[in-house]
């Protein structure tokens, strides 16, 4: 006779004699199912309520609650391994702000890049181009901080707009993944920010700001004379056009973004901002960047919230003392996922395809 104590039962437990595994089967009220010399000790499973009312130092049980196995010591309980998942992720920073234009002005204000965009999304791409990156493995009980980037303020005179702000998850046990702010647009003959995707280029013929690696593209190229139209930011999925080299030149559409279904319908976010025209209207944008105006004489649009997308430039103002600004860069978005039913807490929780889905648009933690 032997006595074995499981949660807070003590009971004696018979060893059977004859059996032909060399398994040593126990009572079924002392929470152990089996011993097997081969194969595994069955533990006590149970909650985080279910735990002894009275536990003793000792005492291990597999806590489905967390997600782990944990034993009793000296007054606590501790983490003795903790179960890992893969996660799957979209993190998009803040699209860069657009340039403005001072009153009388003969020229517009180029846009800015979309944020950088990187995705370990099966099958999916990353921004510039790259493929889907790593999965994340996550442990069971660890808190990861998550980091939504703010997009770039537009200019409100003939000064260059602001980058945006980075977006990441963070956290022990991973290497962080971060994607960097969109580039910021600038009036005429300034050099525009790189970023995830670069800023575009004003005239006469600034070149357009690179893109990160795996994360964006550059801005396109400012038209050649003063009156010509300013570029497109850099976008996610591709460059930004070129501003027209006439004179009155429109300007330059925003680069593509790049299409995600991590939410489970196909969404484009990481559009580039659309370049400011000179007298007449500017570039158009799309995947949430903000476009250029659509008359010669107004402010560039902003990106829209929680894409990454990259702020417009304004179009010339041609008379007085009338100012334009620049659009501002859309915040960024952080998005993961992972297959089966919720077993982590943080952001907005959504489920679709057989995954469950957090969607951050504001900084927080994400406990797996």
């Amino acid at each position: 006779m032997s006595t074995i104590r499981a949660g807070t039962t003590t009971t004696t437990a018979l060893q059977t004699t004859g059996d032909t595994t060399g398994n040593i089967v126990l009572q079924p009220d002392s929470g152990v199912s089996r011993i097997s010399a081969t194969g595994a000790l069955g533990l006590p499973v149970g909650t985080t309520a279910q735990r002894p009312a009275s536990p003793q130092t000792g005492d291990f049980r597999v806590n489905t609650t967390l997600e782990q196995s944990e034993i009793y010591y000296n007054g606590s309980w501790f983490v003795v391994s903790s179960f890992t998942y893969a996660l799957e992720y979209l993190v998009i920073a803040g699209g860069g702000g657009g340039a403005g234009t001072s009153g009388g002005g003969s020229f517009g204000g180029s846009a800015g890049g979309a944020g950088g965009y990187r995705s370990s999304v099966t099958g999916e791409s990353s921004g510039g181009g790259a493929s889907a990156e790593s999965t994340i493995t996550a442990s069971s009980g660890t808190s990861y901080t998550i980091t939504v980037g703010a997009g770039g303020a537009g200019a409100t005179d003939a000064v260059p707009g602001n980058s945006g702000s980075n977006s990441s998850i963070a956290g022990t046990g991973i290497t962080t993944v971060t994607s960097v702010g969109g580039g910021y647009g600038v009036p005429y003959n300034t050099a525009p920010g790189s970023g995830g995707s670069g800023g575009g280029g004003s005239p006469p013929s600034t070149a357009g700001a690179s893109g990160t690696a795996g994360q964006g593209y550059a801005g396109g190229t400012g038209g050649g004379g003063g009156t010509s139209g300013s570029a497109g930011g850099g976008g996610a999925g591709g460059v930004g056009s070129n501003g027209d080299q006439s004179g009155n030149g429109t300007g330059g559409s925003g680069g593509a973004g790049v299409s995600s279904s991590i939410t489970g319908s196909s969404v484009a976010r990481g559009g580039g901002g659309g370049g400011g025209g000179c007298y007449v209207a500017g570039g158009t944008a799309t995947a949430g960047g903000g476009a250029g105006p659509v008359t010669g004489d107004a402010n560039g649009s902003s990106g829209t919230a929680n894409t990454g997308g990259g702020g417009g430039g304004a179009s010339s103002a041609n008379s007085g003392s009338v100012k334009r600004f620049g659009g501002s860069g859309g915040s960024g978005v952080v998005i993961i996922r992972y297959a089966g039913a919720q077993r982590g807490s943080g952001g907005t929780v959504t489920s679709a395809g057989g995954y469950t889905i957090h969607t951050f648009t504001s900084s927080g933690t994400y406990t797996a």
